[in-house]
Parts: C-alpha cells; sequence; structure tokens
C-alpha cells in the first residue's frame, strides 16, 4: 500500500503539504541560508525530522513486544549541509534513553533502532553517526 503526500506552493518560498491518510497538514519553508525566511521546516529538517522519529519509533515498537519500559526516551538531530553541490552531509544524532534498562535491553534497543527503514534509505555519502546516552 502506498501513502500518499501531497503538497501545494503557497506563495513566499512556502508549501503546504498533506498526508492524505490522516489529514494531517503542516507547512515548510526555504531556509535562512537558502532566500527563506526559516519559519518552519525546511524540505531537509524533514529529512532529518523523519531520521530521528524513526529511529525512535522502531525502538518502541520492539519495546512494547519485548516489555521494555520505554517512556521518555528522545532524540536530537543536527542537519548539516553541504554548499557544492547543496545536500545533506551530515546526521548526527543523540538517542536519550530511558533509565534502569538492563545490559540486553540496550543492546536489544541500540540493534532496532540503528537499522530502521529511513537510516537504511539514507544515502551513505551522508554521515549518521548515533550515539546512545543512558542518564544512569
Amino acid at each position: 500500500m502506498a501513502v500518499v503526500i501531497t503538497g501545494r506552493y503557497s506563495g513566499d518560498l512556502k508549501v503546504r503539504v498533506r498526508h492524505e491518510l490522516s489529514g494531517t497538514e503542516c507547512d515548510t519553508a526555504a531556509p535562512l541560508d537558502n532566500q527563506g525566511d526559516g519559519s518552519a521546516f525546511s524540505p531537509t529538517d524533514l529529512v532529518a525530522t523523519a531520521l530521528g522519529s524513526c529511529v525512535v519509533t522502531v525502538m518502541a515498537i520492539a519495546a512494547r513486544r519485548d516489555g521494555i519500559p520505554f517512556d521518555g526516551a528522545s532524540f536530537r538531530v543536527e542537519k548539516h549541509m553541504a554548499a557544492d553541490p547543496r545536500r545533506i552531509d551530515a546526521l548526527p544524532m543523540v538517542i536519550t534513553m530511558p533509565a534502569g534498562l538492563t545490559v540486553e535491553q540496550r543492546e536489544r534497543l541500540e540493534k532496532v533502532g540503528s537499522h530502521c527503514p529511513v537510516h537504511r534509505s539514507i544515502h551513505p555519502d551522508i554521515a549518521t553517526p548515533l550515539t546512545f546516552e543512558y542518564p544512569d
């Protein structure tokens, strides 16, 4: 089954996008460093967002299935751009994990998170270092 996302240019370097299945909408805007006002996610920001949310989502799926506590997990991803040609150069990410996980639980979730579909879809020329932090 294909998922359909539609978009319509709304002027001033902005696009309104819609997830057709849910009806959820959001705006994108050209970034400050490329003639835009930075008032919303840029298209390349959404790539970084997709990576972070995918890693956490697949880990949450595994945690739910295996009875591993996962509430409070979070991510921080940085998007670094290259200039010539203009493209995403690196997406370093830190996942902050919940406290109290066993070594086995940590290893299981890290393995799952490191192989999410978005990560597998990103071109290998884009650096995607992934770090896990544990509060204990």
